[in-house]
């Protein structure tokens, strides 16, 4: 079984701002179905696409399926069966041996930066950042399934 295990962050901007950063990388991702226990995405990025059905979150964990498939067919599901997308950039910086992945969003969700770390067990030690702000996991305002239909702006 596929595990994914997230924790997610609001960022400090004004620390934020003075981090040397890495190349974004573009995505565009729309959801075909925003069912709470399963979401099913599809997401196009710099140079790849994927199909990902995930399931429903109880803490910080949820299953998760993750297929590349080609960009070309990425684009069409897009464009003719997602019910609600987003986009944003995305970077990705290592800090304390852990990756974290710090998503600008576009649109609708203009002004949203939000941080996300990966682990191997909930309680999982790891070194924090100082860019680093409150921590979103549990909140489903900030699920990007979540702001595709109820958008950052309209809080």
């Amino acid at each position: 079984m596929a595990l994914e295990i997230e924790r997610k962050f609001l960022i400090n901007r004004k620390e934020w701002a003075m981090v040397e950063k890495p190349e974004p990388n573009f995505f565009r991702q729309g959801y075909i179905s925003i069912d709470p226990n399963k979401t099913i995405r599809v997401r196009t990025t710099n140079d790849a696409a994927f199909l990902t059905i995930k399931g429903k979150s109880i803490g910080a964990t949820r299953k998760e399926f993750e297929y590349e498939i080609p960009k070309l067919d990425a684009v069409e599901m897009l464009d003719h069966f997602a019910v609600s997308e987003l986009s944003k950039k995305r970077y990705c910086l290592t800090f304390g041996g852990k990756v974290w992945e710090v998503d600008e969003f576009f649109g609708d969700n203009e002004g949203l930066l939000m941080a996300e770390i990966e682990l191997n067990s909930e309680d999982e030690y790891f070194e924090i950042p100082i860019w680093v702000g409150e921590e979103v996991t549990g909140d489903e305002r900030y699920y990007n399934s979540k702001l595709t239909v109820h958008p950052f702006k309209a809080w």
